[in-house]
């Protein structure tokens, strides 16, 4: 999942695994002014059927349905997102890896922000991308780290198969050029690097969170699940996306999905959110620090060719969040809120997303 910046500049061998139909009505007549300068999408907006959409979120059904595009997208500068109180918790667990410990028997405070819902989706991406010309990392750099479904044989002669770099790969071209984003604006976008998320979170005035507060939004008032605990539902029944049979051999597809799902899937937290677990890790603005455990499924980084041309971001370690639909429980157990990977900053993989914040005022 993660990336080990030691290992730019070789041949790198491999990655990490821990680490919607109906439109939702965002049909744009007029644009307003971003906080860049760049244009907003505005005026057409069907807020009603939007309201519907995003309520009815938390259902296979209604996700499928969902078009991408949350309420008030263009109208309203906290369109898709929620409010948070401050409040003091644990960081990190003492039941997890040992780079989630808490560093001391204290409490950490946040202050109040406002967070998306969903992870951030494709369509969301494209109105960003269409208002600026952002040109991600990925395309810039003529590739990205993508999971593959490997064969018992190339585990034998490749460590770490599941991860491939694809040449051309890219948040329009998700499994390389041959593929597109058609049926997938609900997806969350990834291949995206660090530097592309806080560019699409500046052009609507926010940021991405720190690590204490997309843990304090993705605990909810709760205490984290021990390492043996998946998410299951009250009927034993997946509450998150993540990889359910042998990883990397087989997904059983106990959860209806063998990859990325559409975003809010899955019920909502106490704290109305949806995916804090699983389907794609999310970047943050945290510079990776800590015990530097090993990667819990590899190091993307490991794939990344030979004088690969670096997007204009830093190669850095920093914080990911959340796990994704690559972590199981025979491999990688990342599903909790607490999980924690490093990914290098500048290097996009297809199993990191990202939301941002808004922070309150004063």
């Amino acid at each position: 999942m993660a990336i080990s910046p030691r290992m730019r500049g070789v041949a790198r061998a491999a990655v990490i695994a821990a680490a919607c139909g109906a439109a939702l009505a965002g049909i744009y007549n007029a644009r307003a002014v971003g906080h860049d300068g760049s244009s907003l999408p505005t005026g057409g907006f069907d807020s009603a059927n939007a309201a519907r959409a995003l309520a009815a979120l938390g259902t296979e059904r209604e996700c499928e349905r969902y078009g991408g595009l949350p309420q008030g997208w263009g109208l309203d500068a906290k369109a898709g997102m929620v409010h948070l109180s401050g409040g003091d918790f644990v960081l990190g667990s003492r039941r997890g890896y040992s780079d989630e410990r808490p560093a001391g028997t204290g409490r950490t405070r946040v202050a109040g922000f406002w967070i998306d819902q969903t992870e951030v989706t494709n369509a969301q991406f494209a109105a960003f991308v269409k208002a600026t010309g952002h040109v991600t990392d990925a395309e810039r750099q003529h590739g990205a780290a993508v999971f593959h479904l490997p064969s018992q044989a190339e585990l034998g002669t490749r460590p770490l198969a599941w991860w491939t770099w694809v040449q051309d790969a890219s948040w329009r071209h998700p499994e390389g050029p041959a593929s597109d984003l058609r049926g997938r604006d609900n997806h969350p976008v990834t291949l995206v690097t660090q530097r592309d998320a806080l560019a699409y979170a500046k052009w609507l005035g926010r940021d991405l969170p720190t690590e204490a507060e997309w843990e304090y939004a993705g605990k909810a008032g709760h205490e984290d699940a021990s390492l043996d605990t998946a998410p299951r539902d009250v009927a034993g029944k997946p509450s998150a996306n993540y990889w359910q049979g042998n990883f990397p051999l087989m997904n059983t597809n106990e959860d209806g999905h063998v990859g990325r799902s559409p975003v809010g899937c899955y019920a909502a937290s106490d704290y109305k959110l949806f995916d804090m677990i699983g389907n794609a890790w999310e970047w943050t603005r945290d510079v990776y620090t800590g015990e530097h455990q090993g990667h819990a499924n590899g190091d993307t980084a490991a794939v990344a060719p030979a004088g690969r041309a670096h997007g204009t971001g830093s190669n850095t370690p920093m914080v990911i969040k959340g796990g994704s639909f690559l972590c199981s429980s025979d491999y990688c157990v990342r599903y909790r809120a607490s999980s924690r990977e490093q990914q290098e900053a500048d290097l996009p993989a297809s199993h990191i997303g990202f939301r941002t914040v808004l922070r309150d005022k004063g």
